[in-house]
């Protein structure tokens, strides 16, 4: 075999496994059906701005260790996410939290709010929740869930929220305090210089070929490599054998207007249903980058069909039941190995995807 390792992906599961295997004296070549690297993740300048291209990524965790990891390729800025959330003109803070309140109820105390989430929670009457809004309306009230939970998620899930699971929302970020700070995390910010710098240094000394599509010669990239590290969709590697995996795709519309500030936050959401995307992003504000202009992005969530992009999984119970069939599937390869979020078929957050791809490394060494 010429190569120890071909990874399929050049985005961030896929560069943290070719850089650690390298780093070990192991040969990798990496393949890329997009015609660059970073995945998802991939910033591009334009006007002094780094542009998150497939939508915004901020880098969160409370675990030191990948803190630690991740800043060996970039210095971090302090960026704190705290989207804002526009209903129909109406401007609320996110995550829930005093100032939400405030501006739903003019109540000015924690125990005000309390009092007010409760009586409704109570007027609601639902001990024990069929589905997601049975479950937001258990855990936030009406009020809450009609303005900032509902419009927007069936817009993100393309389904009724009646319709859609409850563990889909377990749990609600609810603050008693005036904070406005989303994640909530010890660490978190954006690469000063973006996403793309970072993995340009991971594979930094690696072979990755670009506009190479896996399945258009998928014997020969098989019979290359000892091993192989496939971070596409799992259902996809199989044809489809067991039917198709649903997944969520998205359309991204990009503006460079002559203004230096469109909207004055990085995120502001799009929670009622009429308006049909679900967030507008101004990218300048996560770096604070000094512009003339500024280039906004709206999100479309899709609904994915073959051979579009998948971004996200749809982890309901009759997908996660597909999903084992592929599971038992791959435990009977030799050669291929599944990452990532679409080989784990796994909403990952990205510090979760650095965290399972040297738990692959080190699992190999």
């Amino acid at each position: 075999m010429k190569y120890d390792y071909l990874i399929v992906g050049a985005g961030l599961f896929g560069a943290v496994f070719a850089y650690e295997m390298t780093k070990s004296g192991k040969k990798c070549l990496v393949i890329e059906k997009r015609n660059h690297i970073a995945g998802n993740a991939y910033t591009e300048l334009n006007e002094n701005i780094n542009v998150h291209k497939y939508g915004a990524h901020i880098f969160h965790t409370n675990d030191k260790k990948i803190w630690d990891y991740i800043n060996q390729f970039a210095d971090f800025n302090r960026y704190t996410n705290s989207p804002v959330a526009n209903y129909n003109g109406e401007l609320y803070n996110l995550p829930f939290n005093m100032n939400t309140f405030y501006q739903m109820w003019g109540v000015k105390t924690p125990s005000e709010a309390k009092l007010m989430i409760e009586k409704q929670k109570n007027e609601a009457n639902i001990d024990n929740p069929k589905n997601l809004e049975e479950q937001a309306i258990s855990l936030v009230g009406k009020d809450i869930y009609e303005k900032l939970v509902k419009g927007y998620t069936e817009k993100q899930w393309g389904r009724k929220c009646s319709e859609l699971p409850s563990f889909i929302i377990k749990r609600l970020p609810v603050r008693f305090t005036f904070d406005n700070n989303y994640f909530n995390d010890l660490y978190q910010g954006i690469p000063i210089g973006g996403y793309t710098k970072i993995i340009e240094k991971m594979l930094d000394g690696v072979e990755v070929k670009l506009n190479v599509d896996f399945f258009d010669d998928k014997e020969k990239w098989l019979n290359i490599a000892d091993k192989v590290v496939f971070t596409g969709m799992i259902d996809q590697y199989y044809d489809y054998c067991y039917g198709e995996l649903e997944y969520r795709g998205l359309n991204f519309e990009f503006e460079t207007l002559n203004i230096d500030n469109f909207q004055g936050n990085a995120v502001i959401n799009y929670t009622d249903a009429e308006t049909p995307y679900t967030r507008i992003i101004e990218h300048k504000h996560f770096e604070n980058a000094i512009s003339s202009k500024t280039i906004i992005t709206k999100e479309y969530p899709i609904t994915w069909s073959k051979g579009e992009e998948a971004y996200y999984p749809m982890n309901d119970e009759k997908n996660s039941q597909l999903y084992d069939k592929y599971v038992e599937l791959s435990k009977k390869e030799d050669k291929v190995i599944f990452g990532g979020r679409l080989g784990m078929y796994k909403y990952l957050d990205m510090w979760q995807v650095i965290s399972e791809s040297l738990k692959l490394v080190n699992s190999l060494k």
